[in-house]
This record gives C-alpha cells, structure tokens and sequence, in this order.
C-alpha cells in the first residue's frame, strides 16, 4: 500500500510511516469488525493521502459524531474574529430566554468549556426540530452546579445554544452559515443538516459491530439515537454534521491556512484553557487524568489522552468521536489527520481495552509521520 503521490507536498513528512499508519488502519475493516473506514492527512495545505477501506468511496460522507465539534467551534471563532462575539459575554444577553433559572450568569466561554453547569439538559426529538420548542426548553433547563465549577461534557446542550449564538449573530442558522462560510468557499462537503431524502445516497449508514442476533437493540441513547435520518435533517449540531476524512483534514488546514480565520483567535481558542479531571459518571469512557480543554476543542498538552496523541507536540488540537472516530491538527508539524467510520457497538461507545487501544495507536502514529 503506497500512500496518494503529491508532488507538491514538502518532502518533511515520512512516507514510510504514512504506509505504516495507512496498513494498521486497514486492519479494522480487513481483518477487524469495521464495514469501512476513510483516512486523510494533510499539511501545508495538501493533501499528503486520503485512502478508502472497505465498504467506503471517495463519495463517503459519515455521521462525524463529536469529530465535528471543532467545526462548529471554528463558526464561533469566525465571529469573534470578527467582533461579532466575545467569550466573556453572558448567553442571556444573546439569548434572552435562556436566563431563566438561575442561568443568566453563564457566559459563552463556560459553554465552550463545558464548564456551563448543565450537561444533560434535554432537547430531545422532536423538540428540536423546531427553534421555538428549542428556545422554551433553554428556558426550562436547570443548573446541576454553579457555572465553571466543574468540567463535565455537555453532550448536546451546549452545542444547541452556540447553534443559536451563530444564528442570533449572522441571521442565518449554524448549516446555512457553515455552507456560506466553510463548505462553500473551500470546496468541503461538510454538511449540517442533511434532508432525510438525500441521506441513503450520501451518508454511510451506522453498522453494529457487536451485533449476534437479530433481535439485538442499539442504545436508545447516544451516537445511535444522534444518527437517527430525523436528527440529521434537524442539524444536531454536537453530533450529526456529516463529512468525509478528507473533508476533515483539509478543514484543520484551512483554519490554519486560508486567511478565513483570524490567526490570534485561533492560537487563543486552541490553548489550554483548562485542565481537569471530568465530574459525574462521564459519556466518552470517563477518564482517570485531567482533559486538557480549549474553546470546544480538546489540547493534547503534556500527557495526550481524550482522544489527543500522546506523541507529536502538546499543542495539537482536535477532538475524537464515537466510537472510532478522530481527527487533529498539529501546529508544530502542520499535520492534520482524520479518520472516520461507520461501525458502531450497540452502545454507540466502545471502552474496551481493544477499542482503545486501537484509538490511541493510531492517534500516535499520526502524531509521529515528521521524524
């Protein structure tokens, strides 16, 4: 296997180690449980390789889970770039309805850190598929603790209202605006909000890895239930973009390349801004150390882990998703990396030792393609 020949790439990264990476990620949907897989790398703005497994096309799009967070981050990165938000505002003043209960001290950063005080505040289907039910329930929901108190992942909840800061700011919804402002302009198919009609013929379909009988059902919660072709059309905004490895990579080379983001704010969202151990009985597998969080992204800092390498620098900038799913940037090597697939375990999420393992070595392997 030979990755994709660009003669245009700087000779810096490590073909040998692009193949290596290539053939143990080609383990999943050869030998492994994966029906297909797509992987992408990228640096100085080129596309280094991009290679399909199994079931996948280079026309592939998949349900990018958490992967996708950044990109929603980055449409709030464009707005304060451009005045049009700062971090240090409070969300009742760009969102009136949501102050109610004790919430109109939040800010947008505490939402972007989920630090906010209310990780599983419901928007459930169909509520929201429609903005007025959505903008009573911001209402309705109750704080679990003081805002910035404590870190614990905001599985929908937050991504909803910075979904309605971008509205309530340019007049257009999250998908409208990232079509106008991402997709668009840079050629991308990333996509939020993707008509039930048109998803059988665009978008992978989830597989259950796990699956022995037929009588077996998913997790009625979670990466499934985020899936499901209403909530795609609805444009969940945490979990249901919809994009390709490819798209993916060269979305992280774009931040960093294409003048469409101010450089200053992305260094700013991209730090360390805090790192704790995360509260409460954790979605994403929990974790013993301290996740290192930027503005809705994860920073691998010194020890990696949540899905960031352990290896390449402490820099590095992205964010995983169930269950086999990750992408990052890293801005000392100007690698970018994606891969992304379809199956799933009837749980959405898969926490054995296997599971993540698998993760974790690729992740390193990535990291590791500039000696």
């Amino acid at each position: 296997m030979t990755a994709t020949d660009t003669t245009a790439v700087r000779g810096h990264i490590d073909r040998r180690r692009v193949d290596l990476l290539l053939a143990r990620i080609a383990l999943g949907p050869t030998h492994g449980p994966l029906p297909s897989a797509q992987v992408a790398v990228a640096q100085d703005g080129v596309l280094v390789a991009s290679e399909n497994f199994g079931t996948a096309t280079t026309a592939t799009r998949y349900v990018l889970q958490s992967v996708g967070r950044p990109v929603l981050a980055s449409l709030v990165w464009r707005l304060i770039g451009d005045g049009l938000l700062s971090v240090e505002e409070r969300v009742a003043d760009v969102i009136p309805e949501f102050g109610a209960n004790g919430k109109a001290e939040v800010t947008v950063e505490q939402v972007l850190l989920h630090t906010a005080g209310f990780p599983f505040a419901p928007l459930g289907f169909p509520r929201m598929l429609d903005r007025a039910q959505r903008l009573e329930a911001f209402g309705r929901w109750r704080l679990d603790y003081a805002p910035g108190s404590a870190l614990q992942f905001h599985l929908t909840s937050a991504a909803w209202l910075l979904a309605e800061i971008i509205e309530r700011r340019t007049g257009r919804t999250a998908g409208q605006y990232l079509a106008a402002e991402i997709s668009e302009p840079l050629g991308l198919s990333l996509q939020l909000g993707v008509p039930v009609e048109e998803q059988a013929s665009t978008v992978a379909p989830m597989v259950a890895v796990d699956r022995t009988s037929a009588d077996q059902d998913v997790d009625p919660w979670g990466p499934w239930f985020l899936a499901r072709p209403e909530v795609l059309a609805a444009g969940e905004p945490s979990h249901s973009m919809v994009g390709s490895a490819t798209d993916m990579a060269l979305f992280y080379q774009a931040v960093a390349h294409s003048g469409r983001w101010d450089a200053a704010v992305v260094d700013d969202a991209t730090r360390i801004r805090l790192s704790a151990i995360p509260a409460g009985d954790q979605l994403y597998g929990g974790s013993a150390t301290p996740v290192n969080m930027g503005l809705f992204v994860t920073v691998s800092g010194a020890t990696g882990g949540n899905w960031m390498p352990t290896t390449g620098s402490p820099r590095t900038w992205g964010h995983g998703g169930a269950a086999y799913q990750l992408a990052f940037y890293d801005p000392e090597t100007d690698v970018s990396f994606a891969l992304l697939s379809n199956g799933y375990p009837l749980r959405g999420y898969d926490y054995t030792r296997s599971g993540t393992a698998f993760l974790t070595n690729v992740a390193n392997l990535a990291a590791d393609l500039v000696p």
